[in-house]
Formats: C-alpha cells, structure tokens, sequence
C-alpha cells in the first residue's frame, strides 16, 4: 500500500490537487460482475450472478440502467465467473435491439431503428479468484484520474445518484457509500445519529437493525492506492483504513434497496417488475 498521510493532512492535499469537483459529462461507473454467487446456485451455476434475468433483462441492464437515468453512460465491467457471456451478451446487444437487414449477397449490414442506449462499455477480465478489492485495483487504467462510481453487479436501488455525488463532493472524503437499513448480515459501520463521516467499518458483523454498506459507492482514483492486489478485499482493510483517516462517508438511503442473493430475491424483485412497481425502474 501506499504511504499514507494523517486525516488533515490528506484532506488537505485532496482538497487542493482534485478540487473535489466532478466532470459529470465523462464520469464513469465501475461494476464489480465476477464473483461466484453461490447462495443463487440454481440460477448461477449456467450464468454469472449478473446476468440473471428479471423481467427477461439480466440485473447488470438493470443496474447500468439505474445509472444511465442519471447521465453515466460510460460502464468499466470487471469480469470473473463465466465472463464470457457477459461480454457474448454485448457483442450482440445491438443485434437484439434493433431492426437489421443483412445482405448476404454484398456482404452487408444495415441497422434499423437502433434502440440500444449511448453506453461505451469495457469489459475487462479481472481473474476468476480475484477479490473486490483487486478487481477494483486491476481497472485501474480505465478508470483514469477522475472521481468515479463503483457498486456490486447484484444489487438495485431507487438511490438519486446524482444527490449521491452531490453529497460525496461536499464532504470532502475519498470515498462515499450508500447506507440502507435492511436486516443484517452485511457490512455494517458506526454512524451517529447526526453525522455522515464514518469511524469503524466490519464486514458482515452479528446482530440486525444496523446501517450497512448498500453499494453504490462515489470514489476518488486515489483510493486505488489503499489496495494490495488481488487478494485485497475492498470491504476489509481499505474500507477500513479509510475509515480510520476520516475519509469514508455515508450517503444515508432511506429509500428502495434490494440485493439479489437468493432465489427468494431474485423472486420478490421479478414479482416487482412483473407488477409494474419496481422502484429502481427510473427511466
């Protein structure tokens, strides 16, 4: 890892090298898509976890979507498990959005009606045992020297991600997170009643009723220096670093916010969708 300053100190440099200011027109979101998803086995032993459907869409066009209804239209996808067909379903996205006419003859093809979105994509293989954390450190190149968004590839939310942005620049932190309410088995953290700097992070603690980590994060690239490599885990010891200098801060949510770690979830969130109430549906 890389030296580390004292909290003022490193609020200080932050403050005067970045500005803390966002170029919203070339923000990019990074997806983490390539762990196993073992407690959804009956979906992902044939696919990834990200590519699970709901409502005939896999939940990555629904997390991407969630950010593109927000102007984030440029996604850096880190790979693992079957990446394969993550990068098989967008090599043919446009095929399947649109209107085509193939002339066989003079070895032509004309697109019709083009109905894909305005997203540049780049998937990226970041290893099949590789960690968050790795993952994260590994796109690094493609994530370049701006502020940028990171969340998991199994998770929707009714978050307003530009409120989320808004907030991370205000505070003046590295890294900002989503806070929800739901039961616990997740990252969950101290956070007092009327504050937002977080001072103790645990990955999946005991007990219920805490402020866990929903995802969603806005990072600064610098936080790429709190990363060993691939066996780092972005929940563990960075989070947590951060944390300790000051530099982590929560986006309280009070809003929708559903993972899809079981088949019961994948479940109630197709009943959602099916019903025409899905909360995360803002396009």
């Amino acid at each position: 890892m890389n030296q580390s300053f004292p909290v003022t100190e490193k609020a200080e440099l932050y403050s005067i090298e970045r500005k803390f200011k966002v170029k919203r027109d070339a923000m990019k979101a990074v997806i983490l898509a390539g762990g196993f998803g073992t407690r959804l086995s009956e979906e992902t032993g044939v696919r990834p976890k990200p590519m699970v459907e709901i409502g005939d869409k896999p939940m990555l066009w629904h997390i991407m979507k969630i950010y593109s209804a927000h102007g984030i239209n440029e996604f850096i996808i880190c790979l693992g498990y079957k990446g394969y067909m993550i990068k098989e379903y967008f090599a043919t996205y446009t095929l399947h959005m649109s209107d085509i006419t193939f002339d066989l003859r003079n070895n032509d093809v004309k697109v019709h009606q083009n109905g894909t979105e305005p997203w540049k994509i780049t998937l990226v293989d970041t290893g099949e045992s590789t960690m968050t954390g790795g993952r994260l450190k590994r796109v690094r190149e493609y994530v370049g020297d701006e502020t940028f968004c990171l969340t998991y590839g199994d998770g929707v939310s009714d978050v307003n991600i530009d409120k989320l942005i808004q907030f991370h620049q205000s505070r003046k932190v590295l890294a900002t997170l989503t806070a929800v309410k739901p039961p616990g088995r997740f990252g969950a953290f101290s956070l007092n009643k009327d504050e937002h700097i977080i001072t103790s992070f645990k990955e999946k603690p005991q007990g219920d009723g805490a402020w866990i980590n929903g995802g969603f994060f806005v990072l600064g690239p610098e936080v790429m220096d709190y990363i060993d490599g691939d066996a780092t885990v972005w929940e563990r010891e960075p989070m947590e670093h951060l944390a300790r200098e000051g530099m982590l801060a929560a986006y309280r949510h009070y809003g929708f916010w559903h993972p899809m770690d079981t088949l019961r979830d994948k479940n109630v969130l197709e009943d959602l969708w099916q019903a025409g109430r899905a909360p995360w549906k803002a396009w």
